[in-house]
């Protein structure tokens, strides 16, 4: 039948663990939405889905064009970048939180039952 070969992360076996831990999934915990390679994009993404947020860039965008301008470009630009960069600084702030706390969990030390 069905055997099961339990290799320690200790001493001389190291590089035996090593070679056999590449061949199957890692059990750590991942909370994390984004990486530091996906954040701005995929905040970006995210925040658009938001109606207000659209709204506020269809002025912008309406506000660029020459027969429609009501304010200066860059003042119009002003409320979208502020919402953006907020929500975007406490998202990223929330994520680290969660990245920390992922951290402490998949570091702790756990005991295996073993008759």
């Amino acid at each position: 039948g069905k055997h099961r070969i339990v290799i320690p992360c200790l001493g001389h076996f190291k590089e035996e663990y090593e070679k056999v831990s590449k061949l199957y999934m890692n059990n750590k915990i991942r909370t994390t939405k984004y990486t530091l390679l996906n954040f701005l994009p995929r905040n970006l993404f995210e925040q658009f889905h938001r109606v207000a947020n659209l709204y506020f860039l269809f002025l912008v965008v309406l506000n660029w064009i020459p027969l429609v301008e009501a304010f200066q470009k860059e003042i119009t630009m002003l409320p979208l970048v502020a919402v953006l960069t907020i929500i975007a600084v406490k998202d990223g702030l929330e994520d680290y939180s969660k990245y920390k706390m992922d951290k402490r969990i998949n570091n702790l030390l756990t005991k295996v039952y073993s008759r």
